[in-house]
């Protein structure tokens, strides 16, 4: 599944040293994969997906939570 595979490469991304335009992009790709994980999810109700999904969800945090301490 190329969603699994995009989302797996979206996890082991190296996150440090990054542009805030980088970090708006990772940002927005995080909400697509975690909106289309959730589309899966509620066809087949796998937990491996709810878990990929909530360690997204984590580094989607922690990219918002840098983008909002910048002025």
């Amino acid at each position: 599944m190329d969603l699994l595979e995009r989302a797996t490469n979206f996890e082991n991304r190296k996150w440090s040293g990054m542009s805030t335009s980088d970090r708006v992009n990772a940002s927005r790709e995080a909400k697509e994969l975690i909106l289309s994980l959730n589309e899966v999810y509620k066809k087949t109700k796998d937990e491996s997906l709810m878990d990929m999904m909530k360690r997204i969800t984590v580094i989607k945090r922690k990219i918002e939570k840098r983008l909002k301490l910048r002025p």
